[in-house]
């Protein structure tokens, strides 16, 4: 009887600690990524619309640490939210979900084929889609911290990546060079 209690308790807190983390992850999410019906020829008709520069995709999982990471520390902070909304529609992806969404050439797919197609292989990954969806940088991993994130929002909304990589403009950032 008090090994049933115990299982009883045990599978009882393992539900509750589940359903905690999968609280604030869609916390931190909702801060962030904008909803979406899944379809990102509209999210980008949307970003035209809008006047934004464009889509940014982050890629992730949701086993994936450094996705949790930065979700908590980096795309939690207001000034990222406010400067990436401002500039982008902001979507998700799940590399493993089986979820139906459109491509930005208007194709039904799941979300991992659209992953794979996009070669995401780790989690997580960052593109930035132009405004005729195609793809403009990337970023594999996750960021240093909350500077070096705001750095790739200025690497691609002041057009740097059309001379420079964005190793190259970090480097220059921390020498006061730009």
């Amino acid at each position: 009887m008090k090994t049933q209690v115990f299982y009883f308790k045990l599978v009882f807190l393992i539900i509750i600690g589940t359903g905690l983390l999968h609280a604030q992850t869609n916390e931190a999410d909702s801060g962030f990524f904008h909803q979406s019906f899944g379809d990102l020829s509209d999210e980008l008709q949307t970003a035209k619309e809008e006047g934004k520069k464009g889509v940014f995709v982050m890629f992730d999982d949701k086993d994936c640490p450094w996705c949790q990471k930065m979700k908590t520390t980096v795309l939690n902070q207001e000034e990222v939210q406010e400067y990436f909304r401002n500039y982008f529609r902001i979507i998700r992806v799940d590399t493993n979900g089986d979820a139906l969404i459109t491509d930005f050439d208007g194709n039904e797919t799941t979300e991992k084929d659209f992953a794979e197609k996009s070669r995401v292989r780790a989690t997580p990954v960052i593109v930035f889609y132009d405004l005729q969806g195609k793809p403009i940088n990337r970023y594999i991993g996750a960021t240093r911290n909350v500077q070096e994130f705001m750095w790739m929002g200025e690497f691609v909304v002041e057009e740097h990546y059309k001379t420079q990589s964005f190793p190259i403009y970090k480097r220059k950032k921390k020498k006061g060079e730009i």
